[in-house]
C-alpha cells in the first residue's frame, strides 16, 4: 500500500514538473502575490516549490508537497535506523487506509469549498459588471445611475475583501505586531489595491463615472476566467461567448493598461475637481497615495511606471521651452513621489 502511494505520488511529482504554467494565467497572479526575498524568487528550487504548491491547489489537490528544507539531508546507513523505520511502517501499515480515506474526504470537502469561494467571486464580479454597465448606460436616469455607481464600488469592494480573506484569512492574534505583519502581507497585492480604491469613490460625493473603468476591466477578466473554466463545454456558451472571453483572455495586459491610464487620469480629474464645488481634498489626497502604491507595488507597478514614463515625456519639453519656472515645483512633486 505504502509503495504504491509512494509511486502516484512519484507519477503526480512528474505530472507537475511537466504541467505547462506559463500559458496558465493563474500562474501569474499567484506567484506575483508570493511575498519572498528577491534572491530566493531566483532561485530555480524555490520557484519549483511554489509551482508544486500552485499544482496541489488547483490542479491536483493529493499531490504532497514537502516542505522547503534550507540543506539536504545526509542520507543514514545506520542498521538501527532501518530496523526502526521498518518498525514504524509496520505499526503505521493498519492506520494507511483509514487516513487516506479521510484525505480523500477532506479533499473533496476542500474541492467543494473552492468551487464555493470561485462561484461567489464570479457571482459577485458578474453582478458589478452588469451594474456598471448601467451606471456608464446613457439612456438611464440620473438617480439610477448614481445608484448604479455606487453599488458598482460596493460590490468590487465586497469581492476584493472577499478574496482577501480567502487567501489571507484574518490577523494571527489582534495586535499591533500581528496586524502590522498582515497588513505587509497584503499590502501589495491586487486585491488591497482595488479594495482600496473602490473606498475611495464609493464614500465620495462626487460621481466620476471614468473611475468605473478600472472596475469594468476587473470583473471583465474574472467573469471571463470562470466561464472558459467551468461552461467550456455548454453550446450557450460555445455559441455566443467563448470569442469574447478568449479574447479577454487573451487581452488582460491590454486591460491592465488600460486601467492604468484610467486610474492615473482620475487622479488628474480629482485635481481639477479641486476647483469647483464638488472638491475634497481628503479624497484628492488619499487617492494620489494609492497612485504611489500603485506606482510601486510589483502586480501595477510595471504598467504605471509606462505611463507615467510617457507623461514624463510629453511635458518635461513643454515645461523646458514655455515654463521654465516650473522646473522646481515639478522637481519638488517628483522628490514627494519617488519618497
Amino acid at each position: 500500500m505504502g509503495e504504491e502511494r509512494e509511486d502516484s505520488q512519484k507519477l503526480k511529482k512528474m505530472a507537475a514538473a511537466a504541467y505547462d504554467y506559463e500559458n496558465d494565467p493563474r500562474w501569474a497572479d499567484y506567484w506575483s502575490n508570493v511575498l519572498i526575498p528577491p534572491h530566493m524568487a531566483s532561485r530555480s528550487d524555490v520557484v519549483d516549490h511554489f509551482k508544486r504548491k500552485f499544482y496541489q491547489r488547483y490542479i491536483d489537490p493529493d499531490l504532497v508537497v514537502e516542505a522547503m528544507s534550507s540543506s539536504t539531508p545526509s542520507a543514514s546507513s545506520s542498521t538501527s535506523s532501518s530496523s526502526a523505520n521498518e518498525s514504524t511502517r509496520a505499526r503505521n501499515a493498519g492506520s494507511t487506509t483509514r487516513s487516506s480515506r479521510a484525505s480523500a474526504a477532506a479533499t473533496s470537502n476542500t474541492t467543494s469549498m473552492r468551487w464555493d469561494r470561485q462561484t461567489i467571486q464570479f457571482s459577485v464580479n458578474a453582478w458589478v459588471f452588469i451594474v456598471a454597465v448601467l451606471a456608464i448606460f446613457p439612456l438611464v436616469t440620473r438617480t439610477l445611475s448614481i445608484r448604479a455607481y455606487r453599488l458598482s464600488f460596493m460590490g468590487t469592494a465586497c469581492s476584493a475583501l472577499y478574496s482577501l480573506y480567502a487567501l489571507y484569512g484574518i490577523p494571527r492574534a489582534w495586535n499591533l505586531q500581528a496586524i502590522q505583519v498582515y497588513f505587509q502581507s497584503i499590502i501589495t497585492t491586487k486585491d488591497f489595491i482595488y479594495f482600496i480604491y473602490s473606498l475611495t469613490f464609493v464614500t465620495s460625493h462626487l460621481c466620476l463615472k471614468f473611475a468605473l473603468i478600472p472596475i469594468l476591466c476587473r470583473a471583465l477578466e474574472h467573469v471571463a476566467k470562470f466561464l472558459r473554466r467551468n461552461f467550456n463545454r455548454s453550446t450557450l456558451y460555445r455559441k455566443y461567448l467563448e470569442n469574447p472571453c478568449l479574447w479577454v483572455e487573451s487581452n488582460t495586459i491590454t486591460l491592465s493598461i488600460l486601467s492604468s491610464h484610467a486610474e492615473i487620469g482620475v487622479g488628474f480629474l480629482l485635481i481639477i475637481s479641486l476647483f469647483s464645488w464638488q472638491r475634497n481634498i481628503i479624497q484628492t489626497f488619499m487617492y494620489w497615495q494609492l497612485l504611489k502604491l500603485m506606482y510601486r507595488a510589483p502586480v501595477t507597478a510595471g504598467y504605471h511606471q509606462s505611463v507615467w514614463a510617457k507623461i514624463g515625456r510629453m511635458v518635461n519639453p513643454f515645461v523646458q521651452q514655455y515654463a521654465p519656472f516650473l522646473n522646481g515645483p515639478v522637481s519638488a512633486i517628483q522628490r514627494w513621489w519617488l519618497r
